[in-house]
């Protein structure tokens, strides 16, 4: 598939120099997570989908947090708590 640029891109990209976390919103399949791994590509990406994930989440969310290493893309981050 091929990529389509963003207007928002110089935004996030200036925005992430001065934040430690951006949260980026939008209808569902507009191409947010496309748009993340492009401009970060060396961000761990989890998908909090992931039953593995959830389960792990949910247990301890602390200690899943404290495991993972910046930047990183947390997708569907509205699945835990």
């Amino acid at each position: 598939m091929k990529y389509i640029p963003r207007l928002i891109e110089s935004q996030l990209l200036r925005a992430s120099k001065h934040f430690g976390a951006l949260i980026l919103t939008g209808p569902r399949r507009s191409g947010k997570t496309t748009l993340l791994r492009k401009l970060f590509p060396r961000a761990a990406y989890y998908l909090l989908e992931d039953p593995d994930i959830i389960s792990r989440m949910r247990a301890d969310a602390r200690s899943f947090i404290d495991e993972i290493q910046p930047p990183v893309i947390l997708d569907e981050i509205q699945n835990v708590p």
